[in-house]
Parts: C-alpha cells; sequence; structure tokens
C-alpha cells in the first residue's frame, strides 16, 4: 500500500502557507497602498511625457508628497485613539479624493491616451497634457458628484419579495431596511432627520436598521443618532449590530436604541403576526462580536431561532451578507444586510466582492434562502459615493398564495 501520510501533509502545509503569505501581504498593504494612491497619478499626471516647466513640476510634486504624508496622519489621528473629528474629515476626503484620482488616472488616463495616438492628435507632450488636464477635471466632477451623492438623503428603492412559505395573511407586509447609517466626524443630525421623515412616509409595519449606526460611542454621536426616535412602524422597529459598533463601544450603542425605542434583536427573535399567519423576525450580532471580547456578544443563529416554530418563515437580520452560509444552512427565508456600501466608490466594490458573496440586491443562496443586500443608507469615512448610491429600502413580502396587488 502507498504511504499516504506524507501526501495528506503535503496537502495541508500547501494551503495553509498560501494563508500565510497572504497574511504576511496583507500586514503591509496599509504601506503599500497610499503609496501607490499617490505615486501613480503624481508619475500619470506629471511625468509620462509632459514636459512641464520645472517650478510646475515641483509644485505638482510637492502637492502629492504632501497628500501622501498627510493622509495617513490625519487617518490616525482621526480614527486612532485621539479621535479627532477634524482630522478624520481631512484623512478621510483625502483617502477619497486619492482613490478617486489614482483609479481614473489609470483606467481613462491610459484609454485617453491610446485613443489619441490613435486619432493622430498632437505630438507625445501634446497628448500627455490632454490627458493631464482630462484626467484632473473628471476627477473634480466625480469628486463634486459624488460629495453630493454621500450627502443627499437616498432615494427610496422599493421591490417585491414573494417568500413560498408565506401566509396570505402577511402578504403586502412592508419592511423598510436602513442601514450603515454611520453617523460621524461630518455632523449628519438634520440628514438624520429627514431620512427618518422619508422612512415614516412609506408607512412600514416592520424598519429594520442592520448596523453601523456610527463612527463613535453613543454618547458622542447621540445627537445625530436622536431622530431615530421619531421613526414609526405599525408592529415593530428592530436594531442588529454591525462591526463599527465594536470599534466604538457596542453596548452602549445597543443601550441607546432600546432608549430610542428600537428593539435590539441580539440573537433573539419576534414574532409578528398578521391575518392569522405569523412572520418569525430574528437577529444575530455581527459576525465580530465575538472576538470583540465584550461578554455575550456573538452571532449565534440557533440562540436567535431559539423556540420559534420550524415550520414559520423567518426574517433574518445579519449585518454582514457573508452570514447568508450559516442562514441557508438553518433556512432561512429572507436575510437582510448591509455592510458593503454596493462598494461606495466605484470601482472599489471589486475589491467588496472578495469579502463578500453579495454588493447590492436580492440574490438567492441555497434551496429556499433569498438575500438583500443594500448599498446602504449613509457612508463610511471618505464623503463621496460614485456609482453606487445610497437607499433607503422598501420590500413589500409576498405570499405566493396571494395574488400580487399593484
Amino acid at each position: 500500500m502507498a504511504d499516504t501520510g506524507n501526501t495528506r501533509s503535503a496537502a495541508g502545509e500547501a494551503p495553509e502557507a498560501s494563508r500565510s503569505g497572504l497574511q504576511r501581504l496583507m500586514r503591509y498593504i496599509p504601506l503599500i497602498a497610499p503609496l501607490l494612491l499617490w505615486s501613480v497619478p503624481c508619475w500619470v499626471l506629471l511625468y509620462a511625457g509632459q514636459h512641464w516647466p520645472l517650478p510646475v513640476a515641483m509644485t505638482g510634486t510637492a502637492l502629492f508628497a504632501l497628500g501622501l504624508v498627510a493622509m495617513p496622519l490625519a487617518m490616525v489621528r482621526g480614527h486612532g485613539r485621539r479621535q479627532q473629528d477634524r482630522a478624520a474629515i481631512v484623512g478621510d476626503t483625502l483617502l477619497g479624493g486619492a482613490w478617486v484620482l489614482f483609479t481614473w488616472s489609470v483606467l481613462f488616463g491610459v484609454l485617453l491616451r491610446l485613443a489619441l495616438t490613435v486619432a493622430g492628435v498632437g505630438d507625445g507632450q501634446d497628448r500627455a497634457r490632454i490627458v493631464t488636464w482630462a484626467v484632473l477635471g473628471l476627477t473634480a466632477v466625480l469628486l463634486g458628484w459624488g460629495y453630493f451623492e454621500a450627502r443627499r438623503v437616498p432615494r427610496v428603492r422599493r421591490l417585491d419579495v414573494r417568500l413560498p412559505r408565506l401566509g396570505p395573511g402577511l402578504d403586502g407586509t412592508r419592511v423598510v431596511l436602513i442601514t450603515d447609517t454611520h453617523y460621524g466626524p461630518l455632523d449628519r443630525a438634520r440628514w438624520s432627520a429627514r431620512v427618518c421623515e422619508t422612512v415614516n412616509a412609506l408607512e412600514a409595519d416592520l424598519v429594520c436598521h442592520t448596523g453601523d449606526i456610527a463612527d463613535g460611542t453613543a454618547e458622542r454621536r447621540r445627537a445625530q443618532a436622536a431622530p431615530l426616535s421619531t421613526v414609526r412602524a405599525t408592529r415593530a422597529r428592530v436594531y442588529v449590530t454591525g462591526n463599527h459598533e465594536y470599534y466604538s463601544e457596542a453596548q452602549g450603542w445597543v443601550d441607546l436604541m432600546d432608549e430610542l425605542g428600537w428593539e435590539p434583536l441580539r440573537n433573539r427573535h419576534l414574532l409578528l403576526e398578521r391575518g392569522g399567519d405569523t412572520l418569525v423576525v430574528a437577529g444575530v450580532d455581527d459576525v465580530t462580536a465575538e472576538s470583540s471580547g465584550l461578554a455575550g456578544h456573538r452571532a449565534h443563529l440557533a440562540g436567535a431561532l431559539q423556540g420559534a416554530d420550524p415550520d414559520l418563515p423567518v426574517l433574518l437580520l445579519a449585518h454582514q451578507p457573508k452570514f447568508i452560509d450559516r442562514a441557508a444552512a438553518h433556512g432561512i427565508d429572507l436575510q437582510l444586510s448591509g455592510h458593503t456600501h454596493g462598494g461606495q466608490i466605484w470601482p472599489f466594490h471589486h475589491l467588496v466582492r472578495l469579502d463578500q458573496p453579495s454588493v447590492a440586491g436580492l440574490s438567492h443562496h441555497g434551496a429556499r434562502t433569498l438575500l438583500y443586500t443594500s448599498r446602504g443608507t449613509g457612508f463610511w469615512g471618505p464623503p463621496f459615493r460614485v456609482f453606487a448610491p445610497s437607499e433607503i429600502t422598501l420590500l413589500v413580502l409576498r405570499s405566493p398564495q396571494q395574488p400580487t396587488s399593484p
């Protein structure tokens, strides 16, 4: 017989070595990313054939170097132990601006230069300077538009969701989802109030917040979160924690949401009854909760469903879409999530896909489980949304035993 022990050992060591290599690479990303974000546009816009006058080249280089140094320093002061809001605003804005400039320097700059060359426009220097001004102009337009998109009250996205196990008495149940409000360094108390007014106009039976309420402690962001107390629902207002709560005293947010009249579904459920039929509305802590070290905080789906009739349909609130594997294994009917922001600034959604099974919208998983991933109601960090609009979501639950009304 062949000795398979060494084969198994070698096979086991290969994935382990791969994971170890990836972990080592991840450690250097915070150092590599800022360098790439600032140096690549600097080269494309100033040195790739333009031959700018020396004062122009030196001034531009100095500005890029300043951004490279200022961005990480401001983000550390803003999001580290000091939690300085002004520094956070500067760091976040520089990060968003650098990402957009980097993206379009590489994509648009290369394509435009190729098109100009094929068309025979000017000489090499002329084409290079056209690319520089075009990239700067496009970046300015995208950042201006992206800022407006981030700060406006989200549009309402409406869709019907058919659940095979939903009883006819629950047909037409209106569920409003808000998530990732991320109250933070930029004061958004007025924005928060307008969001709540929009939610109230939807006349929901159930209003859900799937976490990442804010960046900062509950006491610090209380004024921005306070309008959530005005949200109305005929049946319940429910909330689950997101990963950002665990950066900022999660229990304080759970307590504040309870104080504001929301029911924190921390690995538990409630029953929504209408027309003689029942829907189980369950929630779990974020998947990062257990590593936070807070006593009693963890994502525990079995605990959330304990005591629920297994024949009843289940609506589950879980902050991150990747919880869907566990949800599908338990036969959950519909999971509502946020976390991804739809990528927030294009094309960041491609990186989000490496970590999450869905970036936005409705998707099918397993035999009967649906996942709805919201693009988020607010924004994190950089005050920009580019090709990833925010949303307030109205999901109308439909029963197969009842015809869909218009």
